[in-house]
């Protein structure tokens, strides 16, 4: 069965359709943050270094906006007609919990091995059970492994995934593309309606806060019935991806927090369809090349991995204290170990507790 696109191209009903490009992609996500995370530890004490390191990956936080909307696409593009509201949940917890866990005891004995004193059991606690970023406040949202933030988003996203399907299925074909458009809409009202508000709460709120980043993965949701329903624009992989370059670089330079999530929001939902149709209809895409898609399946494991990679690294290092040529090098020997890291966790804890836990 196929559905022709609005620029007449066929698109095959996704039942029996694999998208291995936007799992390619997610490694790309994942290594923009990485970046981001670098930068922000000051890997290079040479200021020309480390601002040619922040014109790359100063804007790499952007990746997790990548995450939310492909997290509304695939789960929604994957999902069979009878499935219940437990099994998703269950599904859900074990692909996520069991490297969330080993990654926040790992993070806390870390820490408590750095500086003790320095640990709150409380915000820890919250931490575990993927609870921080309801809470505005950066100690509490960014303790203990800090990337676990948006993980408590998702686990938000996934609890409302059941309710939001009902939504999203009943949308009539033609209505797809402006609820899709008001979405967007509501994405770049966002960090319009903070600008008045100080710092750290328009952050939060733009950022951080689970319901303002639900947009984002209903977003996507919406988008995964667009591309089944035959109506994707055409856009073409290649221009997502162009576009999507631009978009990174210009966010940089947006007042106040557009340039977070508003800016890219809009290029990275044209990459997610394009993606997906380049894969349903056999066309051109370097993200399904196998390499591609075996760092994309690591790259949950990588994304809890490398900040406590890169903290236990400069607190051995020192890396700002290093010569260039020498941060250079352990900075690409430390990607070179968290995807090592990720490799064992993907294959000890991640792959054999998701068989045991999922269920049939």
């Amino acid at each position: 069965m196929t559905h022709p696109t609005a620029a007449g191209t066929p698109v095959r009903a996704p039942a029996a359709a694999r998208v291995p490009s936007l799992t390619g992609l997610r490694w790309v996500a994942a290594f923009l943050v990485f970046g981001f995370h670098a930068q922000a530890e000051h890997v290079f004490g040479d200021p020309t270094a480390q601002g040619v390191v922040f014109a790359v990956f100063g804007q790499g936080a952007t990746g997790v906006d990548f995450f939310f909307v492909l997290s509304g696409f695939v789960l929604t593009w994957s999902a069979r007609p009878g499935t219940s509201a437990r099994q998703v949940w269950r599904r859900r917890a074990a692909k996520v919990m069991p490297n969330h866990v080993v990654t926040w005891l790992v993070a806390l004995a870390g820490m408590l091995y750095v500086s003790p004193r320095g640990v709150s059991l409380v915000s820890s606690v919250v931490g575990l059970f993927l609870l921080q970023s309801w809470v505005p406040v950066q100690s509490v949202y960014f303790a203990g492994n800090t990337p676990s933030w948006s993980l408590s988003c998702e686990a938000a996203f996934y609890f409302a995934f059941p309710l939001l399907l009902l939504w999203v299925n009943r949308i009539r074909d033609r209505q797809l593309w402006p609820v899709a458009i008001a979405l967007v809409v509501v994405v770049v009202q966002i960090p319009a309606l903070v600008l008045p508000a100080p710092t750290g709460t328009a952050y939060w709120v733009t950022y951080i806060f689970p319901l303002s980043r639900m947009v984002e993965f209903a977003l996507g949701m919406v988008l995964a019935r667009i591309v089944r329903a035959g109506r994707w624009i055409g856009v073409g992989l290649a221009p997502s991806m162009a576009l999507c370059v631009l978009a990174y670089w210009l966010s940089a330079y947006l007042p106040g927090m557009f340039g977070a999530v508003a800016a890219t929001v809009i290029p990275i939902s044209l990459l997610v369809c394009s993606a997906a149709v380049a894969d349903v209809n056999g066309t051109w895409s370097p993200w399904r090349h196998p390499v591609c898609v075996r760092l994309g399946e690591l790259s949950f494991a990588f994304y809890l991995l490398h900040q406590i990679v890169l903290r236990f690294a400069d607190k051995a290092f020192h890396l700002s204290a290093l010569p260039t040529a020498t941060a250079a090098g352990l900075t690409v020997g430390l990607l070179v170990v968290t995807v090592g890291a990720a490799w064992l966790l993907f294959n000890t804890v991640e792959q054999p507790m998701m068989r045991l836990l999922r269920g049939r």
